[in-house]
């Protein structure tokens, strides 16, 4: 198979060790992956502010970059879910269907088209498991706790193939980091406070990481533990996956 390795704008600039460990990571499982380099962004954030009359260009270059391959993988639950839903073209809409069905967030692609059993990583930390909202409620990479359904969590199964490697359990395991894209901008106050009541969940159940499938709560999370000062990390699944037994 030929997969197109999808990376955010976002994960390319802010934490590109991410897109590096997803690349790596895919091949070591024996994908050939590429990295169509004239990608920008998918014009998630405009459509989240209303505007997505305006994201025909970046469908355009999203179809012209990514035509060709089997799939198209990406470590971002959020990007990935605006694709499925909202890529479009005005020229050929049947390929832009195509396309929709063959994008996948990275967890996702290795527990349901590699069907991956066993993987050679370590990780000797405690760490707290982050269901972002486009993940879990959009994509069902993991069940909703308000269901009356089995529990189940792509994600975690992944980690519990990690060494050494402490799923450390929450009081809410899939409550809202509160980041929510355009979100934390217009709601400023009200993301701030859902941030912090979800950090205070993970540092009250003593983790030394955070983790998840998106880097965008990651990284909300990740300046809310800086101001607090604490000692805890934020990393995204990629990097544990990989073999990282550690962050610098």
């Amino acid at each position: 198979m030929k997969v197109g390795l999808f990376i955010p704008c976002y994960v390319d600039q802010f934490y590109p060790g991410a897109a590096i460990a997803t690349l790596q990571l895919l091949e070591k499982l024996g994908v050939d992956v590429s990295y169509p380099p004239n990608q920008t962004c998918c014009g998630q954030p405009m459509a989240n502010s209303g505007f997505e009359h305006l994201t025909g260009a970046c469908n355009r270059l999203f179809i012209k970059n990514f035509s060709g391959f089997d799939y198209i993988v990406c470590p971002s639950g959020s990007c990935v879910l605006h694709i499925k839903h909202h890529l479009h073209s005005e020229t050929n809409e049947a390929e832009a269907a195509a396309m929709r069905g063959k994008v996948y967030e990275l967890v996702e692609f290795m527990t349901d088209i590699l069907k991956v059993e066993t993987l050679n990583a370590e990780f000797p930390h405690k760490v707290g498991l982050h269901q972002s909202c486009h993940g879990q409620r959009g994509l069902y990479l993991s069940q909703m706790t308000e269901l009356v359904a089995p529990a189940f969590s792509k994600p975690r199964q992944l980690l519990n193939m990690v060494k050494n490697l402490e799923i450390m359990p929450l009081d809410r395991p899939d409550e809202c980091c509160g980041f929510g894209g355009t979100f934390c901008v217009a709601e400023e106050a009200v993301s701030v406070k859902m941030g912090q009541d979800r950090v205070t969940d993970h540092l009250n159940n003593g983790v030394d990481y955070i983790t998840s499938p998106d880097l965008s709560c990651l990284m909300h999370m990740e300046g809310i533990l800086h101001r607090r000062g604490s000692k805890v990390k934020v990393i995204h699944i990629a990097e544990i996956l990989n073999g990282k037994r550690n962050q610098d």
